[in-house]
């Protein structure tokens, strides 16, 4: 199946359901990003690191499929001149949202985050990429991309899964119950059963990824990696006992 095209579907319809990640940042936050106090978010719940930032105001920015109305806000409040790439529509709007109702300047642009060949060689400073590419089924492209796209000396900040939480079954994993049940590399669209109950739902489908694609394919498409955290689910079991999360600072050398 066209993966990209149902989660584009689904991500709409998470808008539509008021998912989290999809509530428009308030008049306060931008308010306060506009006198240089702020904070963005790779993963759930740990601030990224300030230190992890080059001088944000003036900055060529590139929000990476990070549509909702939340981290690009911010950016554009601080200072940056900010380029949103996401694949959802609905998300993209709800930037639109928040640059309307504050007078911001932010460049929308629906795509796939593994096809920027929309901008040039060497066209952004920095590169913001939340936890989001669980909803592709292969990520390698994705790094290759940002690395073209960035100046040198440029910086890429990335969040995404620990792959070691699709070992679990997810559905029992909600009530409490952890189960060891599946093998890495995971897919929801490989386990017929579990992708029907999601669709059903229109929910996205999503996909492990292993370490040696998240960090390794980092490395291999050129950058330096330069940072790392971890972070865990507040209200998901699995993050009692492990982190859930990491989050990487890379440059461009």
């Amino acid at each position: 199946m066209d993966i990209r095209a149902y989660n584009k579907k689904a991500w709409d319809h998470e808008v539509e359901s008021g998912n989290p990640w999809t509530v428009l940042v308030s008049r306060e936050v931008i308010a306060s990003a506009r006198r240089g106090e702020w904070s963005v978010l790779l993963t759930e719940n740990l601030p990224v690191p300030r230190e992890w930032f080059p001088p944000i105001r003036g900055l060529d920015l590139l929000a990476l499929a990070s549509g909702g109305g939340q981290q690009a806000p911010v950016f554009a409040a601080a200072g940056a001149h900010v380029t949103v790439l996401d694949n959802s529509p609905r998300q993209l709007e709800r930037d639109r949202e928040v640059a309307e109702r504050e007078g911001l300047k932010l460049t929308l642009v629906e795509g796939d985050m593994r096809d920027l060949s929309v901008f040039g060689d060497e066209t952004f400073d920095l590169i913001f990429h939340p936890v989001s590419n669980l909803f592709i089924h292969e990520i390698r492209p994705v790094w290759m991309e940002a690395f073209r796209v960035l100046r040198r000396g440029g910086s890429l900040l990335a969040g995404f899964m620990n792959p070691a939480v699709y070992i679990f079954d997810l559905e029992k994993a909600d009530l409490g119950v952890l189960e060891v049940t599946h093998k890495l590399p995971y897919a929801d669209s490989e386990h017929p059963e579990i992708a029907k109950k999601l669709m059903d739902k229109n929910e996205p489908l999503e996909h492990s990824h292993s370490l040696a694609d998240q960090i390794g394919g980092q490395v291999d498409a050129g950058f330096q990696l330069i940072g790392l955290y971890e972070d865990h689910h507040k209200d998901f079991i699995v993050g009692q006992y492990m982190p859930t999360y990491i989050a990487t600072r890379a440059v461009k050398p």
